[in-house]
């Protein structure tokens, strides 16, 4: 049996517990996934290295997944637009059941294998792409129907599973096994094997990002500044990082409609939003580059 599904040793009278010692178990059996994603960091990082140059050259991120875990990729698909300006083209999503599954479960949509590979074929997935394929379990049929696709093609794929030596961790380019053992409540993997798959794939999203220079330093200076909150933070981020004023980041900001990367190079340089983009693309994005 999958240690994902094995009921737990741990809180067997957990229906009897008096709330305070209820809430206490629950959020305790959380901090195992952190300890987990440490455990995988290894591959983690391997992952990354291995998606920046693909990434780089043109290449698509697609996730794949079935109920939470497929619920958990396509939310860090969607989050990359604001965060970094990642193009929604270049983040895509395939849940098993058809988006509608976002929102009710589809029963029996993760066992159709043929369905995870003529989903994933529809996209016409690429050398550059790479497709994360994620499954608490490691043996859902319509991820490994994805998985099955995209090796035909050369795509790389990584793998994110809660259960070690199983066929999707086996049968991807890279493995990132987080282990995070029973549930606390018995086969409930939304609880911290979901946990713990947030967490890979906030940590390989953004690692890209930062490979990817849409980060100067620790400032998320590639957002899309699409409402009153995010123009407010993009004048913060120009100011930290220039030491201007909140006029003259404001400004320039106005200047280059709000982008962060454009404005800190127009301040530090003295140039105009046009040199300072043109700089920018000529060190493909690299703000330290530019500046030189």
């Amino acid at each position: 049996m999958l240690k994902t599904e094995t009921p737990s040793t741990l809180h067997t009278q957990l229906d009897l517990y008096p709330v305070e010692d209820l809430v206490g178990a629950l959020i305790d059996d959380q901090a195992q996934a952190l300890r987990a994603v440490q455990a995988a960091s290894a591959s983690i990082s391997a992952a990354v290295s291995a998606m920046a140059p693909r990434i780089a050259a043109g290449g698509r991120l697609i996730y794949v997944g079935a109920g939470t875990s497929g619920r958990l990729g396509i939310l860090d698909s969607v989050e990359l637009y604001p965060t970094f300006s990642w193009p929604h083209e270049r983040a895509i999503a395939l849940l098993a059941g058809g988006l509608g599954a976002m929102f009710e479960a589809v029963e029996g949509a993760e066992d159709d294998r043929n369905k995870g590979a003529s989903d994933l074929r529809l996209l016409y997935p690429t050398y550059n792409d790479v497709i994360l394929l994620i499954a608490a379990s490691g043996t859902t049929p319509y991820v490994l129907g994805a998985m099955q696709a995209a090796r035909m093609v050369g795509s790389l794929t990584v793998g994110i599973a809660n259960n070690a030596g199983t066929p999707l961790l086996s049968g991807s380019d890279i493995g990132i096994c987080v282990d995070t053992g029973p549930e606390v409540i018995s086969g409930s993997t939304r609880l911290k094997a979901g946990t713990a798959q947030k967490i890979v794939l906030n940590t390989l999203s953004s690692a890209l990002m930062v490979r990817l220079h849409k980060v100067y330093g620790n400032l998320m200076v590639d957002l899309h500044a699409t409402n009153a909150k995010l123009k407010e933070r993009a004048v913060r981020l120009t100011m930290h990082a220039t030491g201007a004023d909140t006029n003259a980041a404001l400004g320039v900001l106005e200047q280059c409609q709000y982008q962060v990367k454009v404005a800190i190079v127009m301040l530090l340089k003295k140039q105009t939003a046009a040199e300072a983009q043109a700089q920018l693309d000529l060190h493909t994005g690299n703000i330290r580059s530019a500046l030189k």
